[in-house]
């Protein structure tokens, strides 16, 4: 039985967006026994784990640490970092690693560091995969072993385990690969002995920090207190607080179904779960259930495999903007068939696309009949080929078109208005996630290597 509630005071939504020191020692004054915070995630492509670099700038990181690192070793308690870097690769741990020492000889501080590392290696996998222990998700089929070759980096998204040993093992740092936003809040209220029912939905509840409040843009931080029988979460921020209605719906939050949400070893049950307003600030959530299931892994893996170019205009004329849709259909045949002739079979399979900035490019879809044209449109070109010469040379024999081209020929040539000289800018390679499968362990630990350096012995081990 618990002695009382376990504390999680989680700073911010991802390190680096900017925790703020008086949350920080709010949430610490009210008992806090563990500071615990996501890093990062796959929301910003796939760039981040193939190029092992973080989205996030080192400075703004930096800041975040040294808050949380000071404030963290005056109360004495752990400071727990998953999806570390962003994308949560080996590089990406090494990255925030670098940080944390650095913190460390600033401050004078001589901390117990574990760092979780979860990519993996090639050959590994293809051998759990000819054993039938990967099998794919919607709407992937199953797993070629060339994909798994044309991957740049592989991570297996770690659930609490590997976490609750380090914590077990006395860790006063802990920077993880990537991992479930809800496996680094929830794994040191699961290592004192809380239901995991409550542990893992007070862990979705506050995944994002203060986003579970009724005024997302006032305060940074949340405060989850994890008891036997539910939890409770309120804001860091004195100024706001939280509703039913603000927690309950942070199930939603990523995730395709409000009432169940899978996890590396079982599916969050909150079907039953009753949501109360306890105080002003603070909400009481019951009835959370932990379903166990086979343990599994999300395996998340990015490459690169085409190259593009781009160039941007501006269109202002009136004629074009009141016939947007056929302009670009015209313009888009134009400009292939330019290829086919100018290149030819050299150009291989290349794709080109015009997204128009101002009518639908987010989308693709054509606005509804009657709707009023635009002042004005931003054309952006995308030419993507196999190689970055070609995407390049594609771009440069499009461009008298993409400067010209009239909505009817037989007028005068209108001029756009190019952002850039030289028009064509190349943007490298096109980084893709490859993998969306699972992977079957019989053992949490098997796919994370744990590696230990202690400043308190000047050692890493």
């Amino acid at each position: 039985m618990l002695d009382g509630p376990i504390k999680i005071l989680v700073p911010t939504g991802s390190l680096g967006a900017g925790a703020r020191e008086e949350e920080v020692r709010y949430g610490i004054s009210r008992g806090a026994h563990a500071i615990a915070t996501d890093a990062g995630s796959t929301d910003s492509g796939a760039a981040y784990l193939a190029l092992g670099i973080s989205k996030n700038n080192r400075g703004s990181v930096k800041r975040d640490l040294t808050i949380l690192m000071r404030e963290a070793a005056k109360a004495g308690i752990p400071l727990i970092v998953g999806s570390s870097g962003q994308a949560g690769g080996d590089r990406n741990v090494d990255w925030t690693r670098d940080i944390v020492l650095e913190v460390a000889g600033e401050l004078g501080l001589k901390p117990r560091i574990a760092l979780l590392y979860c990519e993996q290696e090639k050959a590994a996998l293809k051998r759990y995969n000819a054993a039938g222990k990967i099998r794919p998700l919607p709407p992937l089929g199953a797993l070629e072993d060339a994909t798994i070759d044309d991957c740049d980096h592989i991570v297996a998204v770690m659930g609490a385990e590997p976490y609750i040993a380090a914590l077990a093992a006395g860790a006063d740092i802990v920077l993880g690969g990537r991992t479930t936003d809800t496996a680094v809040l929830a794994s040191y209220a699961l290592l004192k002995g809380a239901p995991a029912g409550p542990a893992w939905h007070a862990a979705k509840i506050a995944e994002c920090g203060g986003q579970c409040a009724v005024n997302r843009l006032e305060g940074a931080g949340a405060l989850i207190s994890i008891g036997p029988d539910g939890f409770e979460v309120e804001p860091l921020s004195l100024s706001n607080r939280c509703s039913p209605e603000s927690v309950s719906a942070h199930m939603l939050y990523e995730n395709s179904n409000p009432f169940l949400l899978v996890e590396p070893g079982g599916v969050l049950d909150v079907t039953g779960a009753d949501y109360a307003q306890r105080d002003e600030r603070t909400v009481t959530v019951s009835g959370s259930v932990w379903k166990p299931q086979p343990y599994t892994m999300k395996l998340e893996g990015a490459g690169s495999r085409r190259f593009q170019t781009i160039m941007l205009i501006g269109i202002q004329d009136p004629v074009v903007l009141a016939r947007v849709d056929e302009f670009h259909d015209k313009m888009l045949a134009a400009l292939h068939d330019r290829v086919h002739k100018t290149i030819g079979p050299a150009a291989g399979d290349f794709h080109i696309s015009l997204r128009l900035y101002g009518w639908n490019a987010v989308t693709g879809d054509r606005p509804p009949p009657g709707t009023a044209p635009p002042r004005e449109v931003g054309v952006l070109f995308v030419a993507t080929a196999d190689s970055q010469e070609m995407a390049s040379q594609i771009a440069k024999a499009c461009n008298p078109y993409f400067f010209h081209f009239p909505i009817v020929m037989d007028e005068e040539l209108p001029s756009y208005g190019f952002a850039f000289s030289p028009a064509d800018i190349d943007r490298g390679p096109v980084y893709e996630f490859l993998l969306n499968h699972v992977i079957e362990v019989d053992d949490p630990m098997e796919l994370v290597r744990t590696v230990w350096i202690d400043l308190s012995q000047g050692e890493a081990a």
